[in-house]
Parts: C-alpha cells; sequence; structure tokens
C-alpha cells in the first residue's frame, strides 16, 4: 500500500489552517502532519515531519512565505520537499521571486477544494502546479517587474551557455512547457510518448540547474528563449 502523502499546513490565519486540515485529512490518500504560523516553524516542520508537500502562504508575519520557501530549497536534505504558494489571488506579485527561489506552483486561496487536492497530487508526484492561465498571469508579472527581479539568478551570458547544451528537441520542449502545455499536450503535438516527454524535460532541467518544472518556465523567459505574444 501506498503511504499517504504527507502534508504541512502553513498559513498564519489558525482558521484557514483548520479549514486546510479537514478536507486533507479527509482524503485516504493523504494527511496533515504539521502545521505553522509563520515561515520559520515551517522550515523547522519540514525538517521534522519529512513532509511531502508544504502549502505555503506567501505572505505571513515574521519570516515569510518566499523567504521560508528559499530555504526549504537550499537545504539537500529537503530536496524531495515540494512547495506549492498559496496565493490570495492567482498571480500574487512574489509569484516570480517564489518560483524562482523553488516553489513548485501556486494556487489561489479562493481555489476549489478539488482543485486543492489536486495540487497536492500534482506536486507531490514532481510535476508543476502552472496551468495555462496560471503560466500566462506568471509571465505578465515577470514582464510587469521589467524581467529577472533580482541579481541572484544566473546572467544572460550565463543562461546562453546553459541553452546552448540543450539539444534541439529539448530546446523544443521547453518552448512548451514554457507555454503552459502538460506532458500529454506536448507529447500529441510532438508525436511521441509522454515518456519520452518526461524524459527530455528531465535533462532540460538538470542541464538547466532547474529544481523542478516551474523554474523551467522563469527560465525560459529569464533567458530569452521564449517571448510572450502581445495580444
Amino acid at each position: 500500500m501506498t503511504p499517504p502523502i504527507k502534508v504541512l499546513l502553513v498559513d498564519d490565519q489558525a482558521l484557514l489552517r483548520s479549514a486546510f486540515r479537514v478536507l486533507v485529512d479527509s482524503e485516504a490518500d493523504m494527511e496533515v502532519v504539521g502545521e505553522a504560523a509563520d515561515g520559520a516553524q515551517a522550515v523547522a516542520l519540514a525538517r521534522s515531519t519529512r513532509a511531502d508537500v508544504v502549502l505555503m502562504d506567501i505572505r505571513m508575519p515574521g519570516t515569510d512565505g518566499l523567504a521560508a520557501t528559499r530555504m526549504i530549497s537550499a537545504d539537500p536534505e529537503l530536496a524531495d520537499v515540494r512547495v506549492v504558494m498559496l496565493t490570495t489571488f492567482e498571480v500574487d506579485e512574489y509569484v516570480v521571486q517564489s518560483l524562482r527561489a523553488g516553489a513548485s506552483g501556486f494556487l489561489g486561496k479562493g481555489a476549489e477544494p478539488e482543485e486543492l487536492l489536486n495540487a497536492i497530487r500534482v506536486a507531490a508526484g514532481g510535476e508543476a502546479l502552472l496551468s495555462p492561465a496560471a503560466t500566462k498571469g506568471l509571465i505578465a508579472t515577470f514582464l510587469a517587474q521589467g524581467g529577472s527581479s533580482d541579481d541572484d539568478g544566473p546572467s544572460a551570458a550565463e543562461y546562453s551557455d546553459r541553452l546552448a547544451a540543450l539539444t534541439g528537441r529539448e530546446r523544443e520542449v521547453l518552448v512548451l512547457v514554457a507555454g503552459g502545455h502538460s506532458n500529454d499536450e506536448i507529447a500529441e503535438r510532438l508525436v511521441v510518448s509522454p515518456l519520452t516527454v518526461k524524459t527530455h524535460v528531465n535533462r532540460a532541467m538538470a542541464k538547466l540547474g532547474a529544481r523542478d518544472r516551474a523554474q523551467l518556465v522563469v527560465i525560459a523567459y529569464e533567458s530569452g528563449l521564449v517571448r510572450p505574444r502581445v495580444e
């Protein structure tokens, strides 16, 4: 029997955490292993509980969700922990920084219960929670910030070197990932198997130093490989 997905709830609103707990614990394939009211507690509990998925609020007093996500992503012992950012709106001003920091995706707090549960399962499975609509919003946010929002990421030259290591097919798959397409959709478009697409995605992640699929989207736009079409 497959062990349940271990979920850590992080939000400064106790009432919201309680609602999430009831929802998550009602599912046979997942369980809440801890609750935290700020980012510092979240990092400590991620280490002690070995959570599979952290539902992380972005805005909290003290250590916020962005800082906590960075700390989790930087800890080699927490390499398998997946963070899903919870935002008041689907597109938050910190979403780009969150994904760069290592979050696997984001979800609006107003999402339907089934969307939340699906997000946990998707993240636990190693996929990125980036719907086409969310990706479009992410791109808009990225552009509104005028590109890279911090100086800690790779330079344009470093991105160019990394992109040069991609094969033609890996580059093609990266462009489609950046468009918000799933592996199945990409497979159908390229007339290959989803497993082949997953292999290309994993190789692109390794070559580009991306933690997961979500960061591939950020890299694709920051590097200039993909540019959004103006509608």
